[in-house]
Parts: C-alpha cells; sequence; structure tokens
C-alpha cells in the first residue's frame, strides 16, 4: 500500500471513529446526568439566599447558599435589637417581606427584602399575644399566623401585600389549647397543625378567609413533649415526641408519631405508630423530603443523630433505613430540606452553625457537605430559605 493510501485509509477510520463517537456520547452523557439525579434529586445551579434568626443577638443573619454544592456563606446581619430573642421566623411567598417571632418582646417584626437579598427592619412592631413562638404564612401569603406560647392562643393577621404591614383579623387571637408551639400550614391551605408539648397533643383547625375552626375531636393525642411536626403531601402528619417512652425499645427515648390526614382535617394513627429508632433519645426537629420518600427526625446534642425512615406511600407507616441513625456533630434545632429537595440543612446548637448534607434519593443516605458545619455567630433559631 502506498504511503497515500496508507493515510487515505488511516483518516477514513479516524473520521468512522469521530462519528461512533459523536452518536455514542450524548447517550452516554444522558445516562450519567440519569444516574447523578437518581443519587441527587433536585440538584440545581442557581445561587439563592437564605435567613435565620439568631435568639441571643435579637437579629437576622442572612446566608448565601451555593445552588450547586449547598455551600453557606454568611452575609449581612441585621442590627441588634435588645430584648427582642426573635425565634420564629417567616418569608412572604413573594419574597418582599420577611416577619420574626420575638419572644421576648411579645411582637413581630418586619423586614422589607431588598434586591441584594438584605433586609432592612421597619421600626414599628406588631404586637402579638404573650411569648410568641412559631410563625407561618398561608400558602396564598395573604395571612400571617404566630403561636403565642404563653397566652394560649394563635394570632391572625392579614398581610398587606404592597407594604407588608400586618392587620389583625376579627376574632384573633384564636385559642389554641396550652402552650402551642410548631405550626404548619397543609400545602392546601386549608388546615393548621399546632402542637402542644405540655399535653403531647396536636390541635387542628381548619383555616378559611384568616378564620381557624378548631377540628372536631381535636386535640388529637400524639404523644409525651409533642415539639415540631411536619406533613407530607397532604396525606399524612409526623409529630416528633422527645420525651415518649418506647418500651419495646429500652435503649430510645422518643419516638415519631404517624397520622393519616382525613377529607375533613381529621388525624387518625397510622399502623404501627409511634415510630422509633433502635437508638438515640429524644428527635426535636423533623422533616419530609419533596419527593416524600423519606422522614428525617433530629435529636439533641444529648445524643446528636439522624434518624431516617423510608415513607409507605399508600398507608404511610415508617421503616427506618439501613445505616440509621446518622451522626449529627451536634443538637438538631430544626431541619428542613430546600424546595429542590437537593439538599437538608440541619441546626446545630453544639457547634453554633448550621450541618448541611445531600442525601441518596434510593437509599435515604446522607452524605456530609464539604466544610459543613457551617459556622454562625451563636446558635440558630430558625431559618428559612428563598429559593
Amino acid at each position: 500500500m502506498s504511503f497515500l493510501r496508507a493515510a487515505h485509509a488511516a483518516l477514513v477510520g479516524k473520521n468512522r471513529l469521530r462519528r461512533i463517537f459523536v452518536d455514542v456520547a450524548p447517550v452516554v452523557i444522558l445516562t450519567l446526568i440519569a444516574l447523578s439525579c437518581a443519587t441527587n434529586p433536585g440538584r440545581s445551579a442557581s445561587n439563592h439566599v437564605a435567613y435565620v434568626t439568631l435568639p441571643q443577638y435579637g437579629s437576622v443573619l442572612l446566608l448565601n447558599i451555593d445552588g450547586a454544592h449547598g455551600y453557606i456563606s454568611k452575609g449581612a446581619q441585621t442590627p441588634i435589637v435588645e430584648g427582642t430573642t426573635p425565634t420564629g421566623l417567616a418569608l412572604l411567598p413573594s419574597k418582599k417581606f420577611l416577619y420574626t417571632a420575638n419572644s421576648f418582646g411579645d411582637n413581630i417584626s418586619l423586614y422589607t427584602v431588598n434586591g441584594d437579598g438584605t433586609l432592612t427592619l421597619n421600626q414599628n412592631p406588631t404586637p402579638a399575644g404573650s411569648g410568641p413562638h412559631s410563625a407561618v404564612i398561608d400558602p396564598s401569603g395573604s395571612y400571617l399566623l404566630v403561636t403565642n406560647s404563653l397566652s394560649n392562643n394563635i394570632s391572625v393577621f392579614q398581610i398587606n401585600s404592597s407594604t407588608g404591614a400586618l392587620s389583625e383579623v376579627n376574632g384573633s387571637p384564636f385559642y389554641a389549647n396550652a402552650s402551642p408551639s410548631e405550626m404548619i400550614f397543609t400545602h392546601s391551605g386549608q388546615f393548621v397543625y399546632v402542637t402542644n408539648p405540655g399535653l403531647g397533643t396536636v390541635t387542628g383547625f381548619s383555616f378559611a378567609n384568616g378564620i381557624l375552626t378548631q377540628l372536631p375531636n381535636s386535640p388529637f393525642f400524639s404523644g409525651a413533649g409533642a415539639s415540631a411536626l411536619v406533613d407530607a403531601s397532604d396525606s399524612f402528619l409526623y409529630v416528633v415526641n422527645p420525651s415518649a417512652s418506647n418500651p419495646t425499645l429500652p435503649n430510645t427515648t422518643g419516638n415519631i408519631a404517624g397520622f393519616t390526614i382525613g377529607s375533613d382535617g381529621s388525624l387518625t394513627t397510622i399502623a404501627g405508630s409511634p415510630f422509633a429508632s433502635v437508638e438515640g433519645s429524644g428527635p426535636s426537629a423533623i422533616a419530609v423530603d419533596p419527593f416524600t420518600r423519606f422522614v428525617y427526625a433530629v435529636t439533641p446534642q444529648s445524643s446528636a443523630s439522624i434518624w431516617c425512615f423510608s415513607i409507605g406511600p399508600l398507608n404511610g407507616q415508617l421503616t427506618e433505613v439501613a445505616g440509621s441513625p446518622f451522626n449529627l456533630a451536634g443538637g438538631g434545632l430544626f431541619a428542613l430540606f430546600d424546595p429542590a429537595g437537593s439538599f437538608l440543612y440541619i441546626g446545630n446548637q453544639a457547634a453554633h452553625a448550621i450541618e448541611a448534607y445531600t442525601y441518596n434519593l434510593d437509599s435515604g443516605t446522607l452524605t456530609l457537605i464539604a466544610g459543613s458545619p457551617f459556622v454562625i455567630p451563636v446558635p440558630p433559631g430558625k431559618m428559612a430559605l428563598s429559593e
């Protein structure tokens, strides 16, 4: 074969290989992407911000979130306001205003959210009841609800969408049984559930036009110290009971009560409830991933672990996953997922920090994000994501 023929043959072969690569490469890349998404659901490259209350400082800290990796960096902190002790906070769906429930100030602070995510405090707080604790906004963004733990009721305010100003609705505050604490709306906005730690119960309400109406047979028994709750696509409600005993698991204190939510808002105990981990004590915070696959319950700093259960899609029953409980560096003050389901964030009491994890959609296994825990000045109160 001449040199030219040999060169031509080599070129043809090279072009064929190039065509094969061009045809096959997209398939390989799409396959790898699919596998990656199955392991790390909802990954988003868009950066966003979050806010966390600092009760000891009487202020709110801005956090910058790396959307691709979940990294947290500290941003601006609002000026300290003595005697407020902000705990609960709520961000309006429009992202224009943010509210904090000030437990020692017995009032609610209003912040305007600026274009860069920083906050400007309105100097005229709105009076609330005694010991305001948890703050939530209904899904329509029209009303702010605040539990008043020391006056045993819930204040309801209508929100001015233009100014953020609050106007208390007729009939507010509404009685919510003893020491109402954590509170949640169903996604439909039709029902509200509140924990009563001293009673070990959950008080349920229907909600319409700013009016809370306690449900028949409410409150519903959950367990000793009922302190945090979360729902899963309006089908199931899960409540952590940190002080409850588990006769069949003597090495564990505390459990998770599971309920089915009826069309009328009533709660029916799920078969097998309450659910508990094989070890660890007193879960104090809880979260459900946005895909309604797993429940994560976080124990306080004395045991420092994360329980993980898979959710039965038809009956809501919980089954502890392999490897659970997972290690946690410090006590859990709160637990929440970003809306895309990419990252789980946990308030760390012992380390004055926020821990960040990715999770596996198939197994529920948690992986600590590099650099976590992300240290902040003092223990966090509550956290809200702007994504």
